[in-house]
């Protein structure tokens, strides 16, 4: 897939783009904050290219991608002799990004000593490589994003409030898909458009008529379920004209009355019990709308749904669902 365009004509998003553009002017970290799926890298790379900086390097790095005893060493790198295997100097990501932008995805997902380290870059540019006594000093520009809710991890303390302070000097919120009236299907569109140029697609014609539901619908893994939705379905249909139907999940909340019928079927049992089985038939109803939208795919499901992809295996598994991983048919 393409990566999901900054596209979108509603006031909330409109507002977004004006606030990039006077981001892209400035040199001071930025802390992007919104849902998953919002477009937070998207955002990252466009303020960087819209600056002064957009020459020079944009390199990211997913902080929850790394060991915490190999953070530093991929951050600022090592000197010859470091440890074991160190045979040669080896630059790391912030001489990498010198005179650029250096981009910490997921930073919610910094261990302690790796919230420690950034800290120190920050506060002034200054930097050692693992097993080196040299100070040394980069030009970097940080913007970071998170899809956690910051102000509370820092308030129990698994974030540090003086690293968000600096990182959050400049902020921009992404709103969530839902929130964007209808950008939705201009995104459709464009993403529709896109597939059919890269792939061999049969569909000519997406059906705007048969997304009437996107407006009502809450999209948990907002552009990025979109996309995988417009292509997963144009890929695999064989008419000419692409019809979108509605989740699972939203057409049983349109029958109306189902899930009220269903409590009234249980009046006769103790609170607790009657409690546990709404509960589980809300479960089953969401996760298998999830899994139809993600095409069985678990780790995308864990996305869409913002979950862990374990706890999500865990609930399928305890539900009786089955997906699948990627690349397996």
């Amino acid at each position: 897939m393409s990566g999901a365009p900054l596209l979108g004509s509603s006031p909330a998003f409109a507002l977004v783009l004006r606030l990039i553009e006077k981001l892209a002017k400035l040199s001071a970290p930025v802390l992007i904050e919104g849902e998953t799926g919002t477009g937070k890298e998207l955002a990252a790379r466009a303020i960087h290219y819209g600056g002064n900086r957009c020459d020079q390097p944009f390199v990211p790095i997913n902080c929850g991608a790394f060991p915490d005893s190999l953070f530093e060493n991929e951050l600022f790198g090592h000197v010859k002799g470091a440890y074991t295997d160190a045979r040669a100097d080896q630059p790391g990501l912030v001489v990498a990004a010198d005179s650029g932008t250096l981009f910490l995805d997921e930073v919610d997902a910094l261990t302690p000593k790796a919230q420690v380290s950034i800290l120190r870059f920050l506060q002034d540019g200054t930097f050692r490589a693992v097993g080196s006594r040299t100070e040394r000093r980069a030009d970097v520009r940080i913007v970071a994003a998170s899809n956690a809710d910051l102000d509370s991890l820092a308030g129990s303390g698994a974030f540090r409030s003086d690293l968000l302070f600096r990182l959050r000097i400049l902020n921009l919120r992404l709103p969530p898909l839902r929130e964007r009236g209808d950008d939705a299907l201009l995104l459709a569109r464009a993403f529709f458009d896109t597939c059919k140029r890269q792939h061999d697609c049969q569909v000519s014609e997406l059906d705007e008529s048969s997304c009437q539901w996107f407006s009502r619908y809450r999209w948990p893994g907002n552009v990025r379920e979109l996309e995988g939705l417009i292509y997963r379905e144009a890929m695999i249909c064989d008419d000419p004209i692409l019809q979108l139907t509605a989740p699972v999940t939203l057409s049983s909340e349109r029958r109306g009355g189902g899930d009220r019928r269903m409590v009234g079927d249980f009046k006769d049992l103790p609170y607790s019990i009657a409690r546990s089985r709404v509960l589980e038939h809300f479960d089953r109803q969401y996760l298998s709308g999830l899994m139809n939208h993600a095409g069985g795919n678990v780790t995308h499901a864990a996305r869409f749904a913002g979950k862990e992809r374990r706890a999500l295996g865990k609930l399928l598994k305890k539900h009786g669902l089955n997906g699948r991983e990627p690349g397996r048919l």
